[in-house]
């Protein structure tokens, strides 16, 4: 027998011992499950690279978020899939109070006041170009690009948005959408800004749901440089200063050294976005047989936690529920 004074594996012998030990729990408290909406009713189309996820019809959506509700989701993020003849250059479409997505949002309110909606603030489902900024000249515009993120965000607050989720990543567009919402009186409106915003390859699901791909180009002029960490801290910086309630990373998995990094020098709400790509990765493998789907679902949900962040946007959130029950 060795003389060893510590033997942490006293603390692993059984499992009521490791849930006193544990360090970090996921629990549906933590997420945010992102949901898509389509024109029309009675529709439901699943998205071929997102095995149970689906596009809902604004009728059927209201069902979809019941049944999340009664499962202990509260939080929802929408992103609308808007048909080709309602886009153009400027996204009017994204600040039409009589649109789609406003329309949908005052009756989800409606129906379930206590569901939490956070929405998505960017031109690129609007746009002709499939850009998140104005383009012109072949060129994303920034400063341009506020004044109709702001009319975007004034009309989802008024449709009864909780949570305003910019996802655009110009520059200054945290300030300027706080001022324009304290401005006409929506100062309980919340800010989760896309703080560090990569421009990454594991969208390419979610652009399809959307159909929002750039027509021309890449995002890399204004999404970050996936090579830099350091450069979240100046982005994180400047959206805390401009009135940010919650710091995003997106995306999640492969960024966890970014999650820790704000969450160690910020003080705010570190939230996270377990992508499409991340997701599709998961459901190819476990259809093939290569890796228990569920076991690593739950771990890649709790190596975001554990990095920091408190809030996860994730396409696991309902089947994690469901799991959990």
């Amino acid at each position: 027998m060795y003389n060893l004074p510590q033997r942490p594996r006293r603390n692993r012998k059984s499992q009521a011992i490791r849930n006193l030990t544990q360090e970090n729990w996921v629990t549906t408290n933590d997420l945010i499950f992102p949901l898509f909406l389509t024109e029309g009713k009675n529709k439901k189309s699943e998205i071929a690279s997102m095995p149970n996820i689906y596009r809902y019809s604004g009728d059927l959506l209201l069902k979809e978020i019941e049944s999340c509700l009664k499962l202990g989701l509260t939080t929802f993020c929408l992103f609308p899939s808007i048909s080709n003849v309602l886009k153009d250059k400027k996204a009017s479409e994204g600040f039409n109070k009589k649109g789609l997505y406003p329309s949908a949002i005052k009756e989800i309110k409606k129906q379930f006041p206590e569901a939490v909606i956070m929405t998505d603030v960017a031109m690129d489902p609007y746009s002709s170009d499939g850009h998140d900024g104005l383009v012109k000249n072949n060129k994303i515009v920034n400063d341009e690009t506020l004044d109709i993120l702001c009319k975007m965000a004034l009309t989802q607050a008024e449709a009864g948005a909780d949570i305003i989720g910019p996802s655009d990543m110009m520059d200054g567009r945290v300030g300027a959408i706080r001022d324009a919402l304290d401005e006409n009186n929506f100062t309980d409106v919340s800010i989760m800004s896309y703080t560090a915003k990569y421009a990454s390859a594991f969208y390419g699901p979610f652009r399809d749901a959307l159909d929002s791909a750039p027509k021309f180009g890449d995002k890399k002029t204004y999404q970050m440089n996936p090579a830099n960490s350091k450069e979240a801290l100046l982005e994180a910086d400047l959206d805390a200063s401009e009135g940010a309630d919650f710091l995003m990373v997106k995306p999640a998995l492969s960024y966890l050294d970014v999650i820790k990094l704000l969450n160690d020098n910020f003080t705010l709400p570190i939230a996270a976005y377990n992508v499409s790509g991340e997701y599709a990765m998961v459901k190819a493998a476990s259809a093939k047989g290569w890796i228990d789907g569920e076991r690593v679902r739950d771990e890649i949900l709790l190596s975001i936690k554990r990095a920091g962040a408190s809030a996860i946007l994730t396409y696991f959130a309902k089947e994690f529920a469901v799991s959990k029950k």
